[in-house]
């Protein structure tokens, strides 16, 4: 049982204002695995304080000495690295293989990143006889969510890091032991006292004092496109910066001339990762109308290979999902697929065979899904494919920008002009040809309701800046 019932404010780990705890629950068993306390107003202000404070010094800071503080960073993280992913694992049911090979891996990955944009990034510009700069925007309010937690953490904290931004920490209160862990790793490498700061608690509590707090300049948000707006509302009347990743219900246009066998493989494949808990998930196959039979059949050959099971068997490549809560929504869009009429291809309500305990679901597929279905327009956030068939590409293209998201859109063609052709009129932040991936420097981020500004990379440090420009500088 991990006990973190304290905050990280001002370089210190402080008790909380007012006493409150909450259990923190262990997917794949139900029981609890960690306890932490759930902070209030009082709480945002002390640490907003302290960051305000630690603004002072760290907005001026040199580039050389926040290169210093990000090696700092790195070093202090591969020696926590397998701490990390155990920690991932437990709170929020991660195979540990996916755990240890890519959930703690992005974590130092946004670090590396950072470090070596920062090494050349252009703070400055010259127009004739004025120059611009580009500076820290100040205090950020940083609320990350439970799905892939060390993820947003890093891809926030890393370039906020590097510009000379201080920052408060609200991790999700579902999964927030990796923060904790990276709170220690913040500390340990010796991050300047108030320039990182942690507060855990819920989103009326913390969430909303946060983004409302008048000291706090920016904030910085991964998740819910509901949450994403109250933020939004909370931050409106100080005017402050909102940056927002939000949902996604993302189409994967498999055009005719595919390999369809690999196309729908990989997309199922997809799907599955992370047991459908991504906000980029390609959840919306659309595929030939001719060809949909076949693919289906690829697409229960592909579940039938998918083991489901205990997080830390090496076997287990799909575990289970965050909460009795998610369960519940789950399985109540499992049965309004059915009762709407989709045809259930494989899975379906319950738990998998031989599983009575944890929050499990069946890997599931359904197909002949018309895009008006409840299943076709909710992000469902699980393991959970509709396949939608389609006559023509234009038609297709209608289906796949007909949803008020727009983060991820995938492209299958045996031909790369045609696939580019199409991947241009797709309505998304990111457009995936043939299972391609973007690395640490792809700017990540939607259109539409899946929301605004950009992370990762060079792109991940515009959103912590602000642009001045001295008129008359050369002068």
């Amino acid at each position: 049982m991990h006990e973190f019932t304290k905050f990280y404010i001002d370089g210190q780990w402080v008790d909380p204002e007012t006493p409150r705890t909450l259990e923190v629950i262990n997917p794949a068993t139900e029981d609890a695995c960690g306890i932490i306390s759930i902070g209030s107003a009082a709480d945002v202000d002390k640490a907003v304080a302290a960051a305000r404070k630690a603004f002072e010094t760290y907005g001026y800071s040199s580039r050389e000495e926040r290169i210093a503080v990000l090696e700092a960073c790195i070093a202090s993280y591969q020696k926590r690295y397998d701490d990390m992913a155990a920690a991932i694992s437990e709170e929020m049911g991660a195979p540990k293989t996916l755990a240890v090979q890519a959930q703690a891996a992005l974590g130092i990955g946004h670090l590396t990143e950072a470090l070596k944009v920062l090494k050349d990034f252009e703070f400055e510009e010259d127009l004739g006889a004025h120059r611009v700069f580009k500076e820290p925007i100040g205090v950020c309010g940083l609320i990350t969510p439970w799905n892939w937690p060390v993820n947003q953490i890093g891809c926030k904290v890393a370039p906020a890091l590097a510009v000379g931004c201080t920052m408060i920490l609200k991790p999700s209160e579902v999964a927030p032991l990796s923060a904790y862990i990276w709170t220690e790793i913040m500390h340990d490498a010796g991050v300047p006292a108030g320039v990182f700061n942690l507060v855990n608690g819920d989103g009326p509590g913390v969430g909303t004092a946060l983004s409302s707090h008048p000291d706090v300049d920016m904030m910085s948000f991964t998740g819910s496109t509901r949450a994403g707006t109250l933020v939004a509302q909370n931050a409106a009347p100080t005017v402050k910066r909102v940056a927002q990743e939000l949902g996604g219900k993302s189409p994967n246009i498999i055009l005719d001339d595919a390999d369809l066998e690999a196309a729908v493989t990989r997309g199922v494949l997809h799907m599955y990762q992370n047991t459908g808990q991504s906000c980029n998930a390609p959840s919306r196959m659309l595929i030939p109308r001719a060809k949909l039979e076949q693919a289906e059949e690829i697409a229960k050959g592909v579940t039938a290979g998918v083991v489901v099971g205990d997080p830390q068997d090496e076997a287990t490549t799909m575990g289970p999902v965050v909460s009795e809560l998610q369960f519940n929504k789950i399985q109540g869009l499992i049965e309004k697929g059915i009762e709407e009429g989709a045809k259930l291809v494989v899975g379906g309500p319950g738990r998998p065979e031989g599983i009575d305990k944890g929050y499990f679901i069946r890997p599931t597929v359904f197909s002949n899904v018309t895009n008006e279905m409840t299943i076709a327009r909710e992000e469902i956030f699980g393991p959970v494919l509709a396949m939608i068939p389609y006559d023509t590409e234009e038609e297709a293209l209608r289906i796949a920008n007909d949803t008020p998201y727009g983060l991820a859109g995938y492209v299958q063609s045996g031909d790369i002009e045609h696939a580019r052709k199409v991947a241009s009129r797709i309505r998304a932040g990111n457009v995936h040809i043939n299972g391609a991936t973007g690395g640490f420097d792809v700017p990540f981020g939607g259109f539409k309701q899946s929301g605004n500004g950009r992370e990762w990379g060079a792109h991940g440090f515009t959103d912590f800046l602000e642009i001045k420009a001295v008129e008359g500088y050369a002068a």
